[in-house]
């Protein structure tokens, strides 16, 4: 026993122990994104986990992991999980099975990767009539190890697999999406009560603005309506352009059981067959909801432009508001149009003539605003939305791509032009807020794009510096070059995929792609709670009372509710993503066989991804499928070569593609070429 202790943590060279070096061991938080992919942060900095690396580690895990550097891997030093020091999750849902005489409880979430059993002196499922196939709310017994497996118990049945869409809850699970509210929360917005009157009665600063015209204008679809905005013409040929967003915050007291629910939710989730709301349904869609011809609570943002649509002035305030016309964007474009009367829209009774006006005044602003902020350097990205169309039963029908239209401008400049007045505001007086900061692209990140964009001669010479400098000029020029062209796509995507993405932070740095030296936002706080944030700070603004008990609570906690926010965001649209691919492999499971025209949007060595030009789908045509060749793999130009005939296959190129199979619950589609054989 002695003689192993003796040579324990040592290695024998010769006759001689030599003393191997110990282990330093790193603690920090495991981040499993998707199954194959898992972060740890630590303190040293945020390391990638090498393969098979994660072991009995589950996501928010508190773990300890050595960090090594494998060989061939470019110097990237790689986490492995050593051990779990605190465990994150307890419980999770999964379809429960039977393997006589143990259950078993199969995790919805794919990133939890060992099934758990039901012991079987456990009658949980026979209490709880639970049959084979059911979706099931377990708790964690024991957690897996390299040696044994997990045990888990039954806390809840919550439906057949029949009655529930499988592949859609395996998306809620996996991103780790709330679902129901807690009760505190629900019976405080029961209590919640809309009286105007007495809301204008108690503050004197509360401005009534119930006579002006103001409207809605949202998807057809729309069930919450959280802006409205009213226009008019102003002497000399200016504007006034006003914008007024529900008060959420004035049903939301800070700390109060639905403030503290919000905050952990920090946005709403919008998947593809529901919507996972950050504020319980009588907040969202009706205290705060602005309903024609009710009168409701807002924060407003009242701006004056000159003729050229360059904002004056603003001012904001606490006031009422009484909206004339619930509008969708067809209607509204086909008014634009000229295709719909103006006593045909569903305007209140003697409004249709201002309903219209006002949607005229704000096409012409929204033409004149992005104007402005394209010669101040704003860059606008060539971008589609593709949502698939479901029946009553979930089941898919088709695809809607969404484009930005005349409606759509004029509603997101307007928002665009208080978001940046108030930020302009709360900058101005060093006022502590979720500021939205987009930060310039990294240089290398730009330089990346040149070979592929040189060689399309869309940048040249001196204009390679000013490109990689992150010159705004430079990059409008590129887009505008490549725009109606086969390059358009490629220089779209490029340049897109280089920029950082936009984060909330506690201080105001501006917003590189908006060309704005203040911006936050301020104009959905039904959905996101950045917003509600704003909205506190700007009435203790408005109130000259920036040092208030309440504002010093949110200053303390404002880093942390930036960064909160800022990963529940990437969270949230990840999930609607990981949902509206579920559906289309779904809908292009019905078609394998068919074949459709499309353009490649991403190059690997393993192979293409080609977007279908009709509905947006993705998808993998592998390398093997592009015949029986060698190819090779340009990573800077995004080029695939074959070697024996010189076809070349890159971003932006037009193909056309045979539907070979799907799998739906992980929202994949494969494609071989149509013929079969590749064409020069």
């Amino acid at each position: 026993m002695s003689r192993k202790r003796a040579h324990h943590g040592s290695k024998r060279h010769g006759n001689h122990p030599v003393a191997q070096k110990p282990r330093t061991f790193v603690t920090g938080t495991l981040r499993v994104t998707r199954p194959d992919y898992a972060t740890v942060e630590t303190p040293e900095g945020v390391f990638r986990v090498g393969p098979r690396g994660v072991r009995e580690g589950m996501n928010g895990d508190e773990v300890q992991v050595t960090l090594a550097v494998p060989h061939g891997r470019g110097g990237e030093k790689l986490a492995y999980v050593q051990g779990v020091l605190q465990r994150a999750t307890h419980t999770f849902l999964g379809t429960f099975g039977v393997a006589d005489p143990l259950g078993v409880v199969v995790p919805l979430d794919a990133r939890i990767r060992r099934d758990f059993f039901v012991l079987p002196e456990d009658d949980c499922a026979r209490r709880l009539g639970v049959c084979e196939g059911d979706v099931v709310a377990a708790r964690i017994l024991q957690y897996p190890t390299r040696q044994s497996a997990g045990v888990a118990t039954i806390d809840r049945r919550v439906g057949s697999a029949a009655d529930l869409d499988l592949d859609v809850e395996a998306v809620i699970a996996s991103y780790d999406l709330p679902m129901d509210f807690p009760e505190p929360v629900l019976e405080e917005a029961r209590s919640v009560t809309v009286d105007v009157g007495a809301a204008l009665r108690e503050d004197p600063a509360r401005v009534d603005l119930r006579g002006e015209c103001c409207v809605t204008v949202d998807p057809v679809d729309a069930r919450d309506f959280d802006d409205a905005v009213s226009a008019r013409r102003l002497a000399g040929g200016g504007y006034e352009v006003g914008v007024h967003i529900a008060d959420v915050t004035h049903y939301l007291p800070w700390d109060g059981p639905i403030d503290a629910e919000a905050r952990r939710r920090t946005c709403s989730t919008y998947l593809v067959d529901r919507v996972l709301p950050m504020l319980p349904e009588e907040l969202c869609n009706e205290a705060c909801s602005l309903k024609p011809d009710e009168d409701r609570l807002c924060m407003s943002v009242r701006m004056t432009l000159d003729a050229r649509g360059r904002v004056l002035a603003a001012e904001a305030a606490k006031t009422a508001i009484r909206s004339r016309a619930r509008l969708d964007y067809g209607t509204v474009d086909r008014l634009l149009r000229g295709e719909v009367a103006d006593a045909d829209l569903p305007a209140a009774e003697g409004t249709h003539r201002v309903v219209a006006e006002t949607l005229r005044i704000l096409d012409e602003v929204a033409a004149k605003r992005a104007r402005v902020r394209q010669e101040r350097g704003a860059i606008d990205f060539e971008t589609s939305e593709a949502k698939v169309v479901l029946d009553g039963d979930g089941r898919p029908t088709g695809v809607s791509v969404r484009r930005k239209t005349r409606a759509m401008s004029l509603i997101e400049e307007a928002m665009l032009m208080a978001n940046e007045c108030v930020a302009r505001m709360l900058a101005d007086a060093d006022a502590p807020a979720a500021y939205r900061v987009h930060e310039r692209p990294a240089p290398e990140d730009l330089r990346a794009c040149v070979p592929a964009l040189g060689e399309l001669g869309l940048v040249r010479g001196a204009e390679v510096d000013l490109l990689v400098a992150g010159e705004p000029d430079m990059i409008q020029a590129v887009l505008e070059r490549a725009r109606g062209t086969s390059a358009e796509y490629l220089a779209n995507a490029l340049l897109l995929r280089a920029q950082k993405r936009a984060v909330y932070l506690p201080q105001n740095l501006g917003h590189y792609a908006l060309g704005a030296k203040a911006y936050c936002h301020f104009t959905s706080p039904i959905r996101r709670y950045p917003d509600d944030i704003v909205h506190r700070a700007l009435k203790a603004y408005l109130a000259h009372d920036a040092a208030s008990s309440e504002q010093r609570k949110v200053a303390r906690q404002l880093p942390q509710l930036c960064r909160t926010c800022s990963d529940r965001e990437r969270i949230s649209d990840a999930a609607a993503r990981a949902s509206q691919k579920v559906k289309m492999a779904e809908l292009y499971a019905e078609r394998v066989g068919e074949s459709f025209s499309g353009i490649v949007v991403g190059v690997e060595r393993f192979g293409l991804f080609v977007m279908l030009d009709d509905t947006c789908a993705e998808g993998l045509l592998p390398t093997k499928r592009l015949g029986t060749e060698w190819f090779s793999y340009d990573e800077d130009r995004m080029r695939l070569t074959g070697e024996s005939t010189g076809r070349e296959w890159s971003l932006g190129k037009r193909i056309a593609v045979t539907v070979v199979g799907t799998n739906v619950a992980r929202g994949q589609i494969d494609f071989a070429l149509a013929g079969g054989t590749a064409s020069k």
